[in-house]
């Protein structure tokens, strides 16, 4: 396996693992002082973008450590390429205009895209 590849999606699936945790299991006040978003998206849209961002973590690493369809894990970074992208849409047309993290999580998983074509 490409240590790089490791390196990339271990990060990205850390933090969407533990950022879909988070949206799946606190309350709209609780989210609220970290994703100033929350309010202008209903709470299940919420719950369920929490429950992607888990599963695409888990496809980031699981089928290319198990060797069955490790091109998900290509499908995976593709979805989070997306999901930022719409991220920092959702960011510029609201009051929250900071998108730095949402630039480098972008850039990491478009990275991370690129190495999975190697697995």
């Amino acid at each position: 396996m490409n240590l790089s590849y490791w390196i990339a999606a271990g990060l990205l699936a850390l933090f969407y693992f533990y950022a879909g945790a988070m949206k799946v299991s606190r309350s709209r006040d609780q989210l609220r002082p970290m994703m100033a978003w929350v309010d202008r998206i209903p709470l299940s849209a919420v719950r369920a973008l929490g429950a992607v961002e888990i599963l695409g973590a888990t496809g980031l690493v699981l089928p290319p450590l198990t060797g069955i369809a490790p091109s998900l894990a290509m499908a995976a970074a593709i979805g989070f390429v997306l999901l930022q992208i719409g991220a920092i849409a959702v960011h510029l047309t609201g009051e929250d205009r900071r998108i730095t993290l949402n630039v480098v999580l972008l850039a990491t998983a478009a990275v991370t895209t690129w190495l999975a074509t190697g697995l």
